[in-house]
């Protein structure tokens, strides 16, 4: 009989630690930590750095890391903080896993706040499963950076000099809400039965559920299966999909539409070079909003045997845990 030992948080005493960071801080490195966390707001700013931890929460409404940082925020330099400090919730290590867990950035609307990050994950073989994320602008971001960026200042964060690398993650029975681009980054992610919530701002283009920077030749970017695209925007105000770098990939399989989604589903970002490089698919969609035969002149419609080739093993590697 094996026997686990996990380290416990919890905000009455009652763990080995009452904060997760605390928590976090106490693993060596490379270690094959589990931190169970009790039911409980945690309102604290959490950053990992350590590979190979498994964060296991109580109960994934009940077990809420929380905080409201925002790009908009003056730093006691008189800088503003900008999107890449704005984080809840940093993960910049490989082999991390969490599940039942509520990831929240409170600071609100970007028009009135800018950019705010709930998730920050950079790495490769991160999981999240069974998990809450919840922001307005720039919910969850999916590292690497993109190779350069538009502005000097613009990448001011915590893996500005980080390596542009090829990395995977997963996302499976996820919550993830948000407005503008509120999924973005370079990586290799892989959506599996998760609900997508576009919030509505009152705008003709309420929300834009995607953003990807995916490198220049790397096989895939996004790829969502079995998820539902919904939200409480007014009809067609909402779009799958707009390229933050010309490469942008996102291929969607047999989701569900609700009727918010814009009839053309993806826009390019004033982006028109974009059309010939960027990669967005479709495939066996249904609901109000699966529009094949409206969609962008950009897009593309997947045929079952271009379907097959996108498996969480091909996308993610046999080797992905």
């Amino acid at each position: 009989e094996v026997c686990i030992f996990m380290i416990t948080v919890a905000k009455d005493n009652s763990g080995d630690f009452d904060s997760i960071q605390k928590a976090v801080d106490s693993v060596s490195d490379n270690n094959n930590e589990t931190i169970f966390i009790k039911k409980g707001i945690y309102k604290e700013r959490i950053e990992i750095r350590k590979n190979n931890i498994t964060l296991i929460g109580e109960d994934t409404d009940e077990t809420i890391i929380t905080e409201g940082f925002y790009a908009r925020m003056i730093m006691p330099d008189g800088s503003k903080r900008g999107t890449f400090r704005s984080y809840t919730f940093l993960v910049y290590a490989d082999n991390f896993s969490a599940s039942n867990i509520t990831f929240e950035n409170s600071a609100g609307f970007g028009d009135n706040v800018g950019q705010a990050i709930a998730v920050y994950a950079e790495g490769d073989n991160i999981t999240f499963k069974h998990c809450k994320i919840l922001g307005h602008q720039d919910t969850l971001f999916t590292g690497p950076l993109p190779l350069k960026e538009k502005q000097p200042g613009g990448f001011t964060g915590p893996t500005i000099d980080g390596e542009r690398k090829l990395v995977h993650q997963l996302y499976e029975d996820c919550f993830i809400c948000g407005e503008i681009d509120f999924i973005f980054g370079s990586a290799t992610a892989y959506f599996k039965n998760c609900t997508l919530f576009a919030l509505n701002r009152h705008e003709p283009i309420n929300s834009y559920y995607t953003a990807p920077s995916t490198y220049e030749g790397q096989a895939f970017g996004y790829v969502f299966d079995n998820c539902t695209f919904t939200g409480n925007c007014p009809p067609k105000s909402v779009a799958l999909s707009r390229p933050w770098r010309i490469h942008a990939k996102v291929v969607l399989l047999n989701c569900e539409y609700s009727d918010q989604i814009i009839d053309e589903g993806f826009t390019d970002w004033n982006k028109p070079e974009s059309h010939e490089t960027t990669f967005y698919a479709e495939y066996n969609g249904y609901g109000e909003g699966y529009k094949p035969n409206e969609r962008a002149s950009f897009a593309h419609i997947l045929t079952a045997d271009e379907a097959a080739m996108y498996t969480k093993e091909n996308v993610l590697g046999k080797d992905f845990r």
